[in-house]
């Protein structure tokens, strides 16, 4: 008896740790505009991953104003046809214990893409670090919550 009430008890706090760890990491949540303001990313997450999409950019359109500009820069010649309005450019974040790791930012400008951290500095303040290989050759941007 007393091992059965064991098991419970230890089960209880394993999923109470695990939902309350990803309702901490679900802070960062949300539409996000860059520090240069010049675009806004939908924060959302898939699975116990956190990813991010373009929802809005200052280069979106063509000078007419109309038409979509593409992802012409991307290494895979299969994917330049996608438009930049909601291209999915954060994935693989996974956070642990107050930071978002292993993730990756691609930059639709350039066609790079760079090893991402990130970690929610207030609830409206988000710092993104992205970086080739060491985070030390990397570039620090603070976001601002929108929504």
């Amino acid at each position: 008896m007393k091992k059965i009430f064991f098991s419970i008890v230890t089960l209880m706090l394993i999923v109470s740790s695990s939902i309350a760890q990803s309702t901490r990491g679900d802070k960062a949540l949300g539409i996000w505009l860059s520090e240069k303001k010049d675009a806004k990313i939908e924060i959302f997450k898939s699975g116990n991953k956190y990813l991010g999409k373009l929802v809005w950019g200052a280069e979106m359109y063509a000078a007419d104003g109309k038409t979509p500009l593409k992802d012409m820069k991307n290494p895979d010649v299969a994917l330049r046809t996608r438009t930049r309005l909601n291209l999915v450019i954060i994935s693989g974040l996974i956070y642990d214990d107050g930071a978002y790791t292993d993730g990756h930012l691609y930059d639709a400008r350039s066609g790079r893409t760079y090893s991402l951290k990130m970690r929610l500095k207030a609830d409206n303040n988000l710092e993104m670090r992205g970086f080739y290989g060491i985070s030390l050759f990397g570039q620090t941007m603070e976001w601002t919550r929108v929504k």
